[in-house]
Parts: C-alpha cells; sequence; structure tokens
C-alpha cells in the first residue's frame, strides 16, 4: 500500500464551540500521536487555559499552532470538503458513512486541497445546520444503548482511522535471529529422546504419537539457533542430575 502520510498535512480538526479545555488537550494529544498537527477551535469557552496544556501531555506544538477563529464558516474557509461528525441519526443529513469510510475519502481528497474534520460540543455534537455544512456525515459504530464518546475520545477514534487510511497498519517488528539449522533441530530432537527415555516419560520401543507431536511442534515453533542451544542445555542438566 503506498503511504500518504503527507495528505495529514492538509487535515484539519474543527472543535466547535468545545466547553471544557481539557477536552481540548486531549485533542492535540491525540492529534499529536497520530501526525495530525492542525487543530481549528470554533469560539472555545475556556482556551488558552492551563487545563488544555496538562491534558495535552506533552503535545503544546499542537495548541500552540491552534486557530481560534469564530464561526465555523470561518473554519472551514478554503477546504475541498468536510466531514462531520455525529452519533445522533438526524432527518435530513446527507451522505452518511461508518468513519472508516468516510476517512478514507477525506485522505484522498487531501490531495487536492485542505480537508475538515467537524466535531461538535461536548453536551449536544454539532446542530443540523452546522452538520449541514459538511458534505459527508461520519458516524462511530458504538452500542446503540449508549453510544457517546467523550470529544477528545472521538478525535482519538478519528485520529487513529485517519493514520490508518493514509500509511496502513504499518508497526513496528521483532528483531529477527539466526534460524536453527535442520541438523541442528535434528540434534535437539535425538537427545531430548535420548532424556525422556531416561526420565521413564518415553519407552523408546512404543514411541506411539509422543515423537510425531514433538516433531510437529518443533516444526511448527520454527526454533532459532540460541533457542535450540537453550533447550539443549536445560537437557544437559536433567541428564547430569539423573545421572546422580
Amino acid at each position: 500500500m503506498t503511504s500518504h502520510l503527507d495528505r495529514l498535512q492538509a487535515i484539519r480538526i474543527v472543535l466547535v464551540a468545545p466547553s471544557h479545555p481539557g477536552n481540548i488537550g486531549g485533542a492535540a494529544r491525540a492529534m499529536h500521536t497520530m501526525g495530525l498537527s492542525r487543530l481549528v477551535l470554533v469560539s472555545p469557552q475556556r482556551y488558552p487555559d492551563p487545563d488544555a496544556v496538562a491534558l495535552a501531555s506533552g503535545a503544546t506544538a499542537v495548541l500552540d499552532g491552534a486557530q481560534v477563529v469564530a464561526t465555523l464558516d470561518a473554519a472551514l474557509a478554503g477546504c475541498v470538503v468536510a466531514v462531520g461528525l455525529s452519533a445522533r441519526q438526524r432527518e435530513f443529513a446527507g451522505r452518511v458513512l461508518a468513519v472508516r469510510e468516510a476517512v478514507v475519502e477525506a485522505v484522498g481528497h487531501a490531495a487536492r486541497g485542505d480537508v475538515a474534520l467537524v466535531f461538535g460540543t461536548e453536551m449536544s455534537g454539532l446542530s443540523n445546520a452546522e452538520l449541514a455544512r459538511c458534505g459527508i456525515v461520519a458516524t462511530i459504530p458504538a452500542n446503540t444503548d449508549y453510544g457517546s464518546l467523550n470529544l477528545a475520545a472521538a478525535v482519538q477514534v478519528v485520529a487513529y482511522e485517519l493514520r490508518l487510511a493514509a500509511a496502513g497498519g504499518e508497526v513496528w517488528r521483532a528483531p529477527r535471529f539466526e534460524p536453527a539449522t535442520v541438523d541442528e533441530i535434528e540434534a535437539l530432537f535425538a537427545h531430548g529422546t535420548g532424556t525422556l527415555a531416561a526420565m521413564r516419560f518415553l519407552d523408546p520401543r512404543m514411541p506411539k504419537r509422543l515423537l510425531p507431536r514433538l516433531r510437529r511442534l518443533f516444526s511448527r515453533a520454527a526454533l532459532e539457533k540460541e533457542e535450540v542451544n537453550i533447550l539443549r542445555g536445560i537437557l544437559a542438566r536433567i541428564d547430569q542430575l539423573l545421572g546422580r
């Protein structure tokens, strides 16, 4: 999958009339962790505020660059498309998409200009008039009996989905170590067979399913060279104790 992380720089997260500065800080932190940086606040009740800085938890660069405007029209100026978030069903909503579908479209549109993801107030979300300003309505699938998300939590979900849509699900990988050779695994198998027989756990005359299952286990485990050495060391110590 081609990475479009650069398109995240064309994404605006717009918070309309947020009432609690902690949610602004939480949203900034959510954005920063996913590589988003453009925060627009429409008539926030309390901002700037120490609570916003505290909840941002190090993502102050997003707060420092936040744009404060008086109207939603000002927040959407210059955008090629706006996506409004709503948990409630609206009679006159336009295109309604699950958030995962909506952000794929948002990232696609970001290739030709700015895109806004618009969130409403903590208590009532976006008004019908505000939602009507958005060409796409996105909703986060949730518990139908309690689908209300905290504002900052909703921003985190959307920010994650945006990054996933832009860059795929690539994550860090653990280092790979040298695999054991066929001869090393066979030597381990022979050593283990001898030790199990000495412990009277295995009757070599009647191995039945034990040995085939051990072979299957070793094959499935894709043993590394160092792991074989550890197992051989354990077996050697058992051999010593049995010899006493």
